[in-house]
């Protein structure tokens, strides 16, 4: 039953994936004029659209009451702490000295490159200061933001499957495809991502869910959230191609991405275990 699930995920993203063509380019959805509007700019808008319709659904599960001027600049925040963290994350982390050169390149985010745990940070340092503003409790708050943000996650990784960037490494594996500009046929590892960060949403959201009735729950279900990502984001990243490279550490060749989760998943795991200490 999953090999079918499975399949039948990969078959239509495929047929996705050949849709495509039709498009006047893999980076532009539609052209008018002189205007590009472009794949990565819908799949934000469309992501800060489901937040805007999940967070009024599951604050309760927080005891959180934000109206509508306040889920405004809250997400706001976060777009901003997406936007600004996820491209100097990348500019610093992958860009190497090709940002040195070409500084006005880092403004075109329409090129692509994004960066994950940079946009971690940026939304942690947002998401610090709109808590602080509003007087409400940060973990409570990154407890139920977690979820869209695993959606958005997922969003930006259907934006990278569209560009054909961030594919995998060859396989002989019947779902494996063909990318441009690549050699043979590669692992769809944006597709597995996108598979992990839903799974992720659903499993945060359970866990939301079940511990919304426990007294001091906040903070948990944002560990869980990091954990899960470091953990799964690891093993996505034996599958991707490696432009960057690996490093050695203790005897392990681990790629940059892998290197990057270990923090993730120690700060998740250090909030797991003070939630619970304090708790008791």
């Amino acid at each position: 039953m999953l090999y079918l699930i499975t399949f039948q995920t990969y078959h239509t993203f495929r047929t996705f994936h050949t849709l495509i063509s039709l498009f006047p380019s893999r980076a532009v959805a539609l052209s008018l004029g002189p205007i590009a509007i472009h794949w990565y700019g819908i799949l934000y808008l469309l992501g800060f659209l489901i937040g805007v319709w999940l967070l009024p659904r599951i604050q309760r599960y927080r005891n959180i009451t934000l109206n509508h001027a306040q889920r405004e600049s809250l997400l706001f925040h976060v777009f901003l702490g997406v936007l600004l963290g996820g491209r100097l994350g990348f500019v610093l982390f992958y860009g190497g000295s090709f940002y040195l050169d070409h500084p006005l390149e880092i403004f075109a985010v329409w090129h692509g490159g994004m960066s994950s745990h940079g946009g971690f940070i940026g939304v942690t340092l947002a998401l610090v200061h709109f808590a602080r503003k509003n007087g409400i409790d940060l973990f409570a708050l990154t407890d139920i933001l977690v979820i869209p943000i695993a959606i958005g996650l997922a969003l930006g990784r259907l934006g990278n499957l569209i560009n054909g960037e961030l594919y995998g490494t060859l396989t002989t594996l019947p779902w494996g495809m063909q990318f441009p500009g690549a050699e043979g046929s590669r692992h769809p590892t944006q597709i597995y991502a996108i598979i992990k960060d839903l799974f992720i949403a659903f499993a945060c959201f359970r866990h939301l869910k079940i511990t919304s009735s426990e007294k001091d729950s906040s903070g948990k279900t944002t560990a869980l959230f990091l954990m899960l990502y470091a953990v799964l984001r690891f093993i996505v990243e034996i599958f991707r191609d490696q432009p960057y490279g690996y490093t050695q550490v203790l005897g392990l060749m681990l790629s940059r991405g892998q290197l990057l989760t270990v923090p993730v998943f120690l700060i998740g795991f250090g909030i797991w275990c003070w939630r619970k200490s304090s708790k008791k």
